[in-house]
Formats: C-alpha cells, sequence, structure tokens
C-alpha cells in the first residue's frame, strides 16, 4: 500500500500542476505585433556542443541583412550565456535562473542546440529545449520542408508543450519492477496549435491539413487532440483535413506516389519531433532544417539538429555545416516582419550549399567559409 500511496501522491501533484497550466492558458495574451515596436531585441544564445560555431556564423548572417536597421537602433542583438551543459548542471536546472531572465527580456531568440544527458549519462535535468518552451509558452514548433524538384512543400505544426515531452522527466520507478512515465493533452493546448495550422494554410494559399495521431490505441490524449482538430476545421470550411495515423503518415512520406499530395500537417509533441526529422532527411538531412518555436509573447529559432558533442571531442567544430541555423535565422527574419531580407538569405543560402562543401572534417570548408559565401550572395 505504501507504494500505492506514494505513486497516487505523485500522480496527484502532476495532474495539480496541469491543472493549473490550463488556467494560465484561459488567459493567454494576444500575439506580439512587431510592426509597433520601436526596438526589436534578438537574443543569440549558442548553446554547447557544435551550438556556439554555428550559432556564430548564423548570427553574422542576420547582422548583415539587418546591418541598416541595426545602426539605427531598430534592432539590438544580446548575447546570453550560460546555457552549456556544465552550468545546467552545476545550477542541477534546465535554465538556470539569470539565463531564463535575460531570455525574457528578448523578444526573439536565435538559439543553437543543447545537450539533454541520457539516463546513465548524467543527473536527471530536464532539456533545455523542453523548459523553455514550457517557460515562454513556445506552443508552435513549426517546421518547413522544401524539395522542389520531387514537388514537395510541407509545413508542420509540432505541438510543443504537451505530450509526453513537459512530462518527461516527472515519471516514477514504482519498485524495480514497474515504471510509469506521463503524456498529457489538453483542450487548450490543441486547440491553439490546430488554429495555428490552419491559419497558415488559409494564409498561404494551402488546401490541405493532415492531422496525425495514433487515436486507434491512445484513445484518450490522441482522441482528445484528433476532435478537437476536425472541430476547429469547421471554422475553415476552404480547407480539407483528414486524420492518418503516425506510423502510415511515416510510410507515405516516403512514397513519391502520394507524398507530393500533403500540405500542411499538425501533430502531437512526440510524432512531431520524429516525423520532422524523417522529413527532413528527405530534403537532404536534418543539418538542412531550420524550426521555429512561437508563443504569443515569446519566439525561439534553432537547428532541428542536436549538439555533436564527437564533433567537439575531436575538435571539429568548425567544420560543423551551419546551414540548418542559417535556415532558422530566416524563420526569425519572417517571423518579426522581415519577409524580403529572409527571402535574399534564402536565396544566397542556396547558392552556398552548390558552391561550399562541407564534410564536417578539414577535408571540406569551415562553417565559416559556408557563411561568407552567404554573406557574399545576399
Amino acid at each position: 500500500m505504501d507504494k500505492l500511496k506514494v505513486a497516487g501522491d505523485h500522480f496527484a501533484k502532476l495532474v495539480e500542476e496541469q491543472m493549473n497550466r490550463v488556467e494560465q492558458m484561459k488567459q493567454e495574451e494576444d500575439p506580439i505585433d512587431f510592426s509597433k515596436l520601436d526596438k526589436i531585441i534578438i537574443g543569440c544564445c549558442g548553446g554547447d556542443g557544435i551550438g556556439p560555431a554555428i550559432t556564430e556564423q548564423a548570427e553574422r548572417v542576420l547582422r548583415a541583412v539587418l546591418k541598416e536597421d541595426v545602426e539605427k537602433g531598430r534592432i539590438e542583438f544580446r548575447q546570453i550565456e550560460g546555457l552549456t551543459i556544465e552550468n545546467r548542471i552545476k545550477h542541477m536546472q534546465p535554465i538556470p535562473d539569470d539565463v531564463l531572465e535575460e531570455l525574457k527580456a528578448c523578444h526573439v531568440i536565435l538559439k543553437g542546440p543543447t545537450t539533454t544527458p541520457s539516463k546513465g549519462d548524467g543527473p536527471n535535468i530536464e532539456s533545455a529545449n523542453v523548459a523553455m518552451r514550457r517557460e515562454l509558452d513556445l506552443f508552435a514548433n513549426v517546421r518547413p520542408i522544401s524539395v522542389p524538384e520531387m514537388g514537395i512543400d510541407w509545413a508542420f505544426f509540432r505541438e510543443n508543450t504537451e505530450g509526453e515531452y513537459v512530462l518527461g522527466s516527472q515519471g516514477i520507478d514504482i519498485d524495480e519492477d514497474l515504471s510509469f512515465d506521463f503524456r498529457v493533452i489538453t483542450t487548450q493546448g490543441v486547440r491553439r496549435i490546430a488554429r495555428a495550422a490552419f491559419e497558415y494554410a488559409r494564409a498561404n494559399d494551402k488546401k490541405r491539413v493532415a492531422i496525425i495521431t495514433k487515436a486507434n490505441i491512445l484513445k484518450k490524449t490522441d482522441g482528445k487532440f484528433l476532435d478537437i482538430c476536425y472541430d476547429v476545421a469547421k471554422d475553415y470550411p476552404e480547407i480539407q483535413a483528414d486524420d492518418w495515423f503516425v506510423d502510415i503518415i511515416s510510410a507515405n512520406l516516403i512514397n513519391p506516389e502520394v507524398n507530393k499530395d500533403y500540405e500542411v500537417f499538425v501533430l502531437p509533441n512526440l510524432y512531431g519531433d520524429i516525423i520532422t526529422d524523417e522529413a527532413a532527411q528527405i530534403q537532404g538531412g536534418v543539418g538542412t532544417a531550420g524550426s521555429s518555436n512561437i508563443g504569443n509573447r515569446y519566439a525561439m529559432f534553432e537547428a532541428i539538429h542536436g549538439s555533436a558533442p564527437r564533433m567537439v571531442e575531436s575538435g571539429r567544430q568548425i567544420y560543423a555545416n551551419p546551414a540548418s541555423m542559417i535556415k532558422a535565422s530566416e524563420l526569425l527574419l519572417r517571423h518579426i516582419g522581415y519577409k524580403e531580407e529572409a527571402d535574399t538569405v534564402i536565396k544566397a543560402l542556396e547558392i552556398a550549399n552548390k558552391e561550399v562543401k562541407l564534410t564536417g572534417r578539414d577535408t571540406g570548408a569551415t562553417g565559416e567559409e559556408f557563411a561568407n559565401c552567404v554573406i557574399e550572395n545576399l
């Protein structure tokens, strides 16, 4: 009975926390209007591993394309240190308090990859990404994938603050034979990610939104996700909404007979993480894909790949490919209203991808040389 009480108390605490989160979501503020700001503050946070190396190159591209507005005081860049795995372990926090305060003083954040220890590799510290998405309420993880020669133009809207990840470090070992992890889905969380996906589809003349679940198995949580997405779809009668199980969609993405028919996807957190990596591989690898993390007040832009500690251990970080972070900077530009500048970055990035050979080793170019090519072609 002691085990049951401990488990019950543990679960009750999680339920209470999530109920409080629901009440906070009911009071959420309207999205920020960047056109009305006198100054936009961009925080640059290198993270760890190869993060500082590739973030530095993406920041150089941003500074080049925003040079005039930086000089006018319209744009301000701030460096944010302390999100390294060493500092997070030192404070035993996914984001140390002083670092979080600095992040909250910015409007948008360009963030390099961060390391999360796996079980057995170090302390049980929550992912900095998960913590940042929660603390800044970055509920929409938007990942575009484009392969024109294959007719592919996808936009993935991954719910960012729920599912397995928000409670991923709060599971419980009942005894040596029994362990539980938890997932959570809320009406408010699903409604806002679904609306973001359908609004994007409407604004970009997309005609189809695919809802991805495993609702035949996870009937409560994925069932709720599916039902609410279809409810939101009623407000967008010009857009076709259909649903797919996550295993089937993972097969369809690599099926040239059908993959070009998809346009916009809306997914719970875990499925979105996995499927967007598969989609990035179709585009050319996870190193080619940037990612937006959007909330009403804050936004964070990053690569979708990890911190590649082995590259650092062998002294190869200068050869890390910054294309994903430059792609993230392009998404940042669009978010703050600099569409023409974003288009310029994309064109310059396409040239660099063709002209500069990156191998991750001294057999190819450095990340700085790659970024130089992008800047020269802006």
